[in-house]
């Protein structure tokens, strides 16, 4: 299980960068076949085709929308890098000055597909102008509300928090639950301790937290207890364990 976890954990932090990479650099290669007369017209067209269909990006109010297809803004980002190092705007010189106007885009993809994960590229690399383009916004979702809040737009106040948001929302540190193990009592029934530090109030839905527990009863053999505590206040909202959900049954 650690193996397979240690394998695919880097794979899920690179999402828009393999796929961008892979769909930037697919359509680059095609176009620049056609213009050398390597391929014809209708090849072209048919590679297309496909390539639209990889990039597809349905509204936010679409009922296909399911997030934010990694293909699209990967794609959408190097070609932006492309234009900021090629075709530069007063803007790109305020927010990219080392990459405005140097013409070497290839470089720059480079160093970006070498050196940044999904959340440090966005961080780094998302522009004023691809926000606008994409129509980008933030939404608020507090845990003590009971409707979503618009809480930034692309314009010259949001771009940062929009930017940000997206960026959080690529790194594991803010999606992923913050469990740990506390105790494991080695020398009586074996039992392990578990505790989720609950932060911004977004804790772990009980089917959810039934069907982590039994999984991992599963793998270490014995009961497992996990409880959940308020990053904040440190008040402990939750406790379950194995022993209960076997009793219940």
């Amino acid at each position: 299980m650690r193996n397979v976890a240690q394998y695919f954990y880097p794979q899920r932090q690179t999402k828009v960068m393999n796929e961008g990479c892979a769909t930037f650099v697919h359509h680059y290669i095609t176009n620049e076949l056609y213009d050398q007369g390597q391929i014809s017209e209708g090849a072209l067209l048919g590679i297309l085709h496909s390539h639209s269909n990889v990039l597809f990006q349905p509204d936010f109010d679409d009922p296909r929308f399911s997030g934010l297809n990694p293909y699209a803004i990967g794609f959408a980002m190097m070609g932006d890098i492309r234009r900021i190092c090629t075709e530069p705007t007063d803007e790109d010189r305020e927010w990219f000055p080392e990459l405005a106007g140097t013409e070497d885009w290839r470089g720059a993809l480079k160093h970006a597909w070498a050196n940044y994960r999904d959340e440090s590229f966005i961080r780094q690399y998302l522009s004023p102008h691809l926000i606008r383009k994409l129509k980008l916004f933030d939404l608020t979702d507090n845990a003590d509300d009971n409707h979503y809040t618009v809480g930034a737009i692309h314009d010259e106040r949001g771009y940062r928090k929009v930017r940000e948001a997206l960026a959080n929302s690529y790194d594991p540190a803010h999606t992923d639950a913050d469990i740990q193990v506390v105790d494991a009592d080695l020398r009586g029934d074996r039992q392990l301790m578990l505790e989720h530090n609950i932060r911004n109030g977004v804790g772990l839905a009980e089917d959810g937290r039934a069907k982590v527990l039994k999984n991992i009863r599963h793998l270490w053999g014995y009961d497992v207890t996990l409880s959940g505590n308020d990053h904040d206040s440190s008040k402990q909202l939750y406790r379950t364990s194995t022993i209960e959900a076997e009793g219940e049954k």
